[in-house]
């Protein structure tokens, strides 16, 4: 199953398109690296949710508030979701480079692969991820290097926006639901009596990681994959009108929890750590599955 490569334009953009039979994803790497498209072209679900009624691009400075950027599709956090101050830097919401304009790789492009990298600043760390789609699966590997002369914490957190279709459900290992202890709107997808809310979760530290978004209605499955010993936390997030009047979810691997950096490390204990010139890497893959395909 042979890949297509494009690039296309929207709204000034510069916009990089993978596609085959089985699936699709578009890249903006001046808008942080967005992934502002993840298609399943056999049953021709769009993963990814944008603010209605169409998705428009424009970019972000340092300190803007998430909530008034684009919001479309997948982007990353780091050094921290939300904002805090830590080692006498302000870190800005959702991090430092949802905002920032990322270097495409041309020579990975060229092989087949969307890879970009950014900069950090304050915090110095150089940030890669490169993107490559094998039939219907996308793997998604990182590499974080620490250019600093000290050894630094960080919260990373894959962040993407999921649109809700109706009859998507959660399939969770018993692990992670037992550390969700029971709540209802995460088996729902909606909160009691169709209340206005939003809500944020956080499981592990965890030994298997998985989740998946299963419609039986639509055939489609969506399958997060990780290492726990990599990322040993799972974010969960649901807003049925309660942030900003959106319709949507997120599934989050990431290295600590909470959000705030100077939380996780001064009292959850929970944050990646990496040292003076050290180079980490990870990998994600995401599996856009079609059920009943016989």
């Amino acid at each position: 199953m042979d890949n297509q490569f494009s690039s296309q334009t929207r709204d000034g953009f510069s916009v990089c398109r993978v596609e085959n039979e089985a699936a699709s994803l578009a890249v903006v790497p001046e808008l942080g690296a967005r992934v502002i498209s993840l298609r399943n072209e056999r049953t021709g679900r769009e993963w990814l949710w944008h603010p209605e009624p169409e998705l428009k691009l424009f970019t972000n400075q340092a300190g803007d508030d998430f909530a008034r950027s684009p919001l479309a599709g997948w982007d990353e956090c780091l050094p921290t979701i939300a904002p805090c101050r830590w080692r006498d830097r302000q870190l800005p919401d959702h991090g430092e480079v949802w905002f920032r304009s990322w270097s495409l790789d041309e020579s990975a492009w060229e092989t087949g692969r969307i890879a970009a990298s950014v900069d950090l600043a304050p915090t110095p760390f150089r940030f890669t991820r490169s993107l490559e789609l094998r039939q219907q699966q996308v793997y998604a590997e990182y590499t974080l290097i620490n250019r600093g002369l000290e050894a630094e914490h960080f919260l990373w957190a894959m962040h993407p926006l999921f649109a809700l279709h109706k009859g998507d459900r959660l399939e969770l290992t018993p692990e992670i639901r037992h550390h969700l202890k029971g709540q209802s709107w995460v088996n729902s997808l909606t909160f009691p009596a169709g209340k206005i809310a939003c809500a944020k979760s956080f499981a592990g530290p965890l030994t298997e990681g998985w989740a998946a978004i299963v419609n039986d209605q639509t055939n489609d499955r969506l399958l997060l994959e990780w290492s726990p010993g990599e990322n040993p936390i799972l974010g969960l997030w649901l807003t049925r009108g309660g942030w900003n009047g959106h319709h949507h979810l997120a599934l989050e691997p990431t290295s600590g929890a909470p959000d705030a950096l100077d939380i996780a490390v001064n009292r959850w204990k929970r944050a990646g750590l990496i040292a003076a010139g050290e180079t980490r890497t990870w990998r994600i893959t995401l599996t856009l599955e079609t059920l009943n395909n016989s």
